[in-house]
């Protein structure tokens, strides 16, 4: 028996958005960053380190299938990232850095997953369930349109998740999972409509994640798929599912055996590689497991991580659920609903919040953008007026921070950049303040646009969410990029050993339990060969962490090494070094 469908939308207001303002603003999203820095602490510049290991490693195949960094493998081995970010490094021309190369390859990355989500929720939207009830007279929306302004409100909802920008923009194994999971994503949604093109994603996608750093998820998903795909197989060989037929050509467009053994097939490879490569590695974290923690504490951090991260997609969600909810078996709401309670899972279990709720958000979006059509006005003018305020007063403040930057006036802000930032010397340039005056405008043009009464369109709620997250991020990204890089980068660390220890010996630096991110960065930002400390270790400086200090008399003579100075990075007091340098030849 059909269920009542909430969805009552006329064709007026499913309004086609111009493809060009969408890839624009994807374009303005996705672009500031990638110039103008380097690798930032701590995954990103960790990340990295492993990539140009394998770049430049002699080792063989057998070391591209377990990198090491000094020794060590990282906390959680991906395979597909670093491979990738090392062929980026081998083939990129001499005049582009390597970290910009490898910028540039996760940057499509964040491209597929854009699309990948865009295609996702389209045939979602194409679900007979999602579509909007049939008007007695005619005049409702058309399936395709309904479809196309659905999905422009996903990929919108997508872009205006807080979570998303600055995992979005790093060269970690957090990105290319998030790839992955949006070609699953996409692939269970084309399957019924685009057979070879959903079994490719579909098994892209698991196998993929598996590689990536995700065996554990990547095998549940596909599971919980495949399960679901022989539901509904079932379903529509017992003549359940009149429902599903669809709405143009009256073939039935539900998923059939020939899913279920690709999605179960591609599931199984998933896992068979991951036991093969030793990648699968548990590490539950119940809340209140951790020292001097308690449950309720660490359900309190999750629960505010849980609200910014996903805003302001999780309100639209609650919203969906609640107006969908006797539609709950339905592919359309079935399917994110299960993409979103595994990485929810995940992110309660584990140490790896933030990067785990990560991979629900094209799943959220999706979600997101079927509240539109069951929106009442009042509702959306309400999220309309809090993100004009929201944005704008953000927007406000950055300029603000940037002009007391430049001039030192107001007085306030520029001593606190100063204190948040010692050391750091305001820099001009001409093409940021140009970009971001570009984007300034183009958001008040977006505001009056918005503000127009006679705007009908769908997806005209997540215009200015969407539109605030790329004006702040691209603001961000040009106006605040120097004090950032510096404040986030180990350059000015790194810059501090040079001066002291200058290139005598090659460089050659013993090190005592360094963290992964300080022995990338001073590898690649100042070339130094790295030792680890011994008691016949012949260089002549030492770096040490304050953490191991009390272990370095067992190693050493302390009487012949003098401490010559403790090196803190400028803007963090926890990643301090330890300099010694040997008194005897």
């Amino acid at each position: 028996m059909n269920q009542p469908n909430p969805a009552i939308v006329a064709q007026s207001a499913v309004r086609r958005l111009p493809r060009f303002a969408l890839i624009l603003l994807c374009v303005a999203y996705l672009m500031p960053g990638l110039l103008g820095r380097g690798p930032w602490k701590s995954e990103d510049i960790t990340a990295f380190g492993y990539m140009m290991e394998l770049a430049h490693t002699q080792e063989g195949v057998m070391r591209w299938l377990d990198p090491l960094l000094m020794g060590m493998r990282p906390e959680t081995l991906a395979l597909i990232p670093y491979w990738v970010g090392a062929w980026a490094i081998q083939i990129a021309p001499g005049w582009i850095n390597p970290d910009l190369a490898v910028r540039i390859v996760f940057a499509v990355f964040l491209w597929g997953t854009f699309s990948a989500t865009w295609y996702a929720v389209y045939y979602f939207a194409r679900t007979p369930q999602a579509q909007p009830v049939a008007f007695a007279f005619g005049g409702e929306a058309r399936p395709k349109d309904y479809a196309r302004a659905i999905a422009d409100g996903g990929l919108m909802a997508l872009i205006a998740s807080l979570g998303l920008a600055q995992l979005g923009h790093e060269t970690t194994p957090a990105l290319t999972q998030l790839f992955f999971v949006a070609s699953m994503f996409y692939g269970m949604a084309a399957l019924p409509y685009r057979h070879v093109a959903g079994a490719v994603a579909m098994a892209l996608g698991v196998v993929g994640m598996a590689l990536s750093g995700g065996p554990t998820v990547a095998m549940i998903l596909g599971g919980g798929c495949a399960l679901y795909a022989a539901y509904e197989w079932r379903r529509s060989t017992r003549g359940d599912d009149q429902e599903t037929v669809a709405e143009e050509d009256g073939e039935r467009k539900t998923y059939g055996a020939m899913s279920f053994v690709i999605i179960a097939g591609a599931t199984a490879l998933a896992g068979a590689l991951a036991f093969a490569l030793d990648l699968v590695q548990w590490r539950i974290e119940l809340p209140g497991a951790r020292p001097g923690e308690t449950v309720a504490g660490d359900l309190r951090s999750l629960l505010r991580l849980l609200i910014w991260f996903t805003w302001p997609a999780w309100l639209l969600v609650l919203w969906a659920l609640w107006r969908w909810r006797r539609q709950l078996k339905a592919r359309h709401v079935a399917v994110p609903l299960w993409f979103v309670l595994v990485p929810l899972v995940a992110t309660a279990i584990t140490d790896f919040a933030q990067r785990s709720l990560l991979l629900a958000l094209p799943a959220l979006a999706t979600l997101s953008a079927f509240a539109l059509p069951t929106f009442r006005r009042s509702a959306s003018a309400l999220i309309d007026w809090f993100t004009l305020l929201f944005f704008s007063g953000s927007a406000l403040i950055i300029w603000v921070y940037y002009i007391a930057m430049q001039t030192g006036f107001p007085a306030k802000p520029a001593a606190n950049v100063a204190r948040l930032a010692p050391g750091f010397v305001p820099q001009y340039s001409t093409v940021a303040l140009i970009f971001a005056i570009a984007a300034t405008i183009a958001w008040a043009w977006l505001v009056r646009w918005r503000t127009g009464r006679h705007r009908a369109a769908l997806w005209k709620t997540l215009v200015l969410p969407a539109g605030g997250a790329a004006l702040c991020w691209t603001l961000v990204m040009t106006l605040w990029l120097p004090p950032l890089d510096y404040a986030r980068s180990y350059v000015p660390q790194v810059k501090a050993v040079q001066q002291l220890v200058g290139r005598e010996d090659n460089g050659c630096l013993a090190e005592l339990q360094l963290e992964r991110p300080h022995i990338a960065a001073l590898r690649y930002h100042g070339a130094f060969t790295l030792q680890p400390l011994t008691s016949d270790s012949r260089c002549r400086w030492l770096l040490v962490n304050p953490e191991a200090i009390g272990g370095l008399h067992d190693i050493i003579d302390l009487h012949q090494w003098r401490l010559i100075r403790t090196l803190r990075r400028p803007t963090a007091k926890s990643d301090d070094l330890l300099l010694y340098q040997r008194m005897t030849p």
